[in-house]
């Protein structure tokens, strides 16, 4: 008995045969436990080991629901026949047992245990000297990561739940800032490009900037207009023929010197940032204009964003919930 315990020990834990193995080890306990008890002198201590053993029920399902359609599978359909059987003739057994423990018939119950103690011992060295080494060789590790949900479903015969084949691993939570891992990219790049952090389409850039509750302006190094985002709510309107027009143009003359201040300043290196608010319409809009300079700090350009913070500013105290019930 036991000869495949060697290779068992290697297992993982929570492997379909590992666990077939604990149980076996409790099977072998509940026999040695049977074969001791005696039904006239404690009859309750002799049926409470006996129901704990028919729950090996749990392990014949397993095997003819689980392992055996494998089985079949790679060509070996030895077990779903001869095993099956073999179940069944102790199904019978035990099935015999429980009439007689109903009537406590003590004489009957003594005559016939030894058989099916015999008879599930048979059992266990045909597993462990034929069924469970075989079913090693024959069925793939990506096969017997599949046994655990249907192997819950039906249950085991041990006291505690096996723990979960393949493990599950628990990701101890690392804040975004802090994760520096790389990892394997799952989406395709066809048609991204490649911006400082992550990949990115076409369409998927254009989309971000149409949903971003801020409305963008990007004037390059030259002062012409080179962009804006087409949002649905714009604080200020925009149009086609923006682009491209000296950035002097785009604004009303009583602000033009200060934004052409704003921009001189910005080329000269002597500001990065220039900012401003007011009510317009009955809203609060907010005006940010940013310096956008390269790696060596060459001027490239000036970004305005202006957003209507009117709802923000109304914001007090702290909301951590989410209220869409």
């Amino acid at each position: 008995m036991n000869s495949f315990l060697s290779t068992v020990e290697k297992l993982p834990k929570g492997h379909p045969v590992e666990v077939y193995y604990k149980e076996s080890d409790l099977i072998q306990e509940l026999l040695l436990e049977l074969a001791d008890a005696n039904p006239v002198e404690d009859f309750q201590k002799y049926f409470n080991i006996f129901n704990q053993l028919t729950t090996i029920e749990k392990r014949f399902a397993r095997k003819e629901n689980q392992l055996f359609p494998y089985l079949e599978k790679h060509g070996w359909e030895g077990p779903s026949q001869g095993m099956w059987s073999f179940h069944d003739n102790l199904r019978a057994q035990i099935k015999l047992l429980n009439d007689y423990n109903v009537e406590k018939n003590t004489a009957k119950i003594i005559d016939n245990i030894p058989y099916l103690v015999e008879g599930i011992k048979r059992l266990l060295s045909i597993e462990d000297m034929r069924l469970f080494p075989n079913s090693m060789e024959l069925l793939t590790e990506e096969e017997w990561k599949d046994f655990y949900q249907g192997d819950e479903e039906i249950g085991w015969m041990l006291t505690e739940k096996p723990e979960p084949y393949p493990a599950i691993v628990t990701v101890e939570y690392v804040h975004p800032s802090e994760d520096f891992s790389k990892r394997d990219l799952t989406f395709s790049l066809e048609n991204t490009f490649h911006y400082d952090e992550g990949y990115m389409t076409p369409e998927q850039v254009n989309l971000l900037l149409r949903f971003l509750p801020i409305d963008i302006t990007f004037v390059d190094e030259n002062d012409k207009v080179i962009f804006y985002n087409r949002g649905d709510d714009r604080v200020f309107p925009r149009s086609k023929g923006i682009i491209g027009r000296e950035v002097k143009f785009c604004h009303p003359p009583k602000s033009v010197d200060m934004v052409l201040r704003i921009v001189a300043e910005f080329k000269a290196g002597t500001k990065d940032v220039a900012e401003f608010w007011f009510n317009f319409k009955g809203r609060i809009i907010h005006i940010r204009y940013f310096a956008i300079r390269d790696n060596d700090k060459k001027y490239k350009g000036v970004i305005e964003m202006s957003q209507d913070i009117t709802d923000i500013q109304k914001l007090e105290g702290q909301k951590r919930l989410l209220d869409w019930d």
